[in-house]
């Protein structure tokens, strides 16, 4: 049974930072491209970056770039997205997704459950 787990979301100053991690259970996690999506209340969700299963290619929204970074530790199965000088239209649930293959803007085949992001001004 595969499983994303996501921790290290909460409430945080406008400028502050984040550092989100997602642990992944029951796939080979090595083989697969993992993403970060992020929905707002009352909006759709929204692709945030995305990690190729090396690890050697990202891929990022142009409104979070040059502030998140997105990584992973293969030997931990565990991907990370570190986010700097948070904005307030950055909270939101943020989600990890991993998908067999190349880095998708949309498409994955399994999700996690999520977890909270809150930027206060």
């Amino acid at each position: 049974q595969v499983q994303l787990v996501e921790s290290g979301g909460g409430l945080v100053q406008a400028g502050g930072s984040l550092r989100l991690s997602c642990a992944a259970s029951g796939l080979p996690f090595s083989r697969y491209a993992m993403g970060w999506f992020r929905q707002a209340p009352g909006k759709e969700r929204e692709f945030v970056a995305g990690i190729s299963w090396s690890g050697g290619n990202t891929y990022y929204a142009d409104s979070v770039k040059n502030r998140f970074t997105c990584s992973r530790d293969n030997a931990k199965n565990t991907v990370y997205l570190q986010m700097n000088s948070l904005k307030p239209e950055d909270t939101a649930d943020y989600y990890c997704a991993a998908r067999k293959g190349t880095v998708s803007y949309s498409t994955y085949d399994y999700w996690g459950q999520g977890t909270q992001v809150t930027v206060s001004s």
